[in-house]
């Protein structure tokens, strides 16, 4: 007989997708009042193309063994390299703001990214849980790293996908450390990726316009600064118990995308400080549990796994959060379970269901 899944993260995963999509509700509402049929096919997308088939997902990825990802993990890494190369034929590939990421298929469309960051973080932990010990050698900890934060640099920066870059490399490394990798191994690769970073700076102006903005937000309060300002200001507005369930102002016309990046905002406006705290605090309590879990699977593989998903969820949601509290520069990359994006709630779910397939053979610590 199966053992269940834990209880506990079960019951974090379902609130944050509960309180997610009660924000994205009212976030909406904004969106109701300029454009109705704009609402209407942003809320069908995120509810049939995000969140069913997600909570089907998650379901499904839950009662899978884990064990099976490790056997495919090459496999679906190289697929997902492949993937992110297709987009760029032409016809193939969907382009917005300038920037290719999606791939069509019919009526749907598939971040491509998104498939990346899971299939890297599988196949990253196939990998230290395959060489064990060896992790802290040059030739099997480094240089296979290296190599894969070269491959996947490539596709986001074709993409003009920094963000996700940020967040992968971010998540790897986080895994590395965690399987006794060598400090000065992360503080070689440290080094690299600041002085890539420097250089793509020089190159691109949409990331220095980014970073100036983070610097001054006021000196270009009207263009790039324009949505800082607008974030601050409903944080502000909100107070400490909020203006109500769709009560935002800033959403109508003010801050921009907010059902999408913004949207932590929105909800620091609705709900107050003391809603927005609850929000962190329940990305909390789920890294948390997810840890435990980790500490508790009953193989490396397992372990190394959800460290690794755990830590890009909660890389890419602190960061989005971050950027609307003006603590670190402003990204477009969304807050995980609550914006909108189908495929991004959608592969969410089904990472969730594979950590909670991993704490049915955990043995947890009370």
């Amino acid at each position: 007989m199966k053992k269940p899944v834990d209880k506990k993260l079960l019951v974090s995963i379902l609130l944050l997708v509960g309180a997610g999509f009660l924000i994205f509700l009212s976030a909406s509402l904004g969106l109701l009042a300029r454009d109705s049929v704009h609402f209407g096919s942003i809320a069908f997308k995120q509810v049939f193309f995000g969140l069913l088939p997600g909570l089907v997902a998650l379901y499904l990825f839950s009662k899978l063994d884990y064990m099976k990802w490790r056997k495919l993990s090459f496999w679906f890494f190289a697929l997902a390299i492949l993937l992110n190369i297709v987009i760029f034929i032409p016809g193939v590939g969907l382009s917005h703001g300038g920037a290719t990421r999606w791939l069509s298929i019919g009526s749907f469309s598939l971040q491509v990214s998104e498939v990346l960051k899971i299939a890297a973080i599988i196949y990253f932990a196939a990998w230290l849980s395959l060489v064990r010990e060896n992790v802290r050698t040059w030739k099997r900890g480094f240089l296979p790293l290296f190599i894969m934060l070269t491959i996947t640099g490539a596709l986001c920066l074709m993409q003009k996908d920094t963000d996700t870059l940020i967040v992968i490399s971010a998540s790897l490394v986080v895994m590395l450390v965690a399987a006794g990798g060598k400090w000065r191994h992360v503080a070689l690769l440290a080094l690299i990726g600041t002085l890539a970073f420097v250089l793509l700076v020089y190159q691109r102006p949409y990331i220095r316009a980014r970073i100036a903005t983070f610097i001054d937000p006021g000196a270009q309060s009207l263009t790039s600064g324009w949505q800082i300002q607008q974030s601050l200001i409903a944080i502000g507005s909100g107070g400490f118990f909020g203006r109500g369930f769709g009560q935002s102002i800033q959403k109508f016309n003010y801050l921009p995308e907010p059902v999408g990046d913004s949207i932590f905002a929105v909800a620091a406006e609705e709900f107050g400080f003391l809603g927005s705290t609850a929000l962190v605090l329940l990305f909390v309590f789920f890294t948390l549990r997810v840890l435990k879990v980790a500490r508790g699977a009953n193989h490396l593989f397992g372990g190394l796994l959800s460290i690794g998903i755990v830590s890009y969820i909660i890389i890419q949601s602190f960061v989005n959060i971050g950027a609307m509290v003006g603590v670190v520069p402003l990204s477009g990359i969304p807050l995980l379970f609550v914006s909108q994006g189908g495929t991004a709630l959608l592969f969410v779910l089904a990472e969730s269901g594979i950590l909670l397939n991993i704490s049915r053979s955990a043995k947890m610590i009370k």
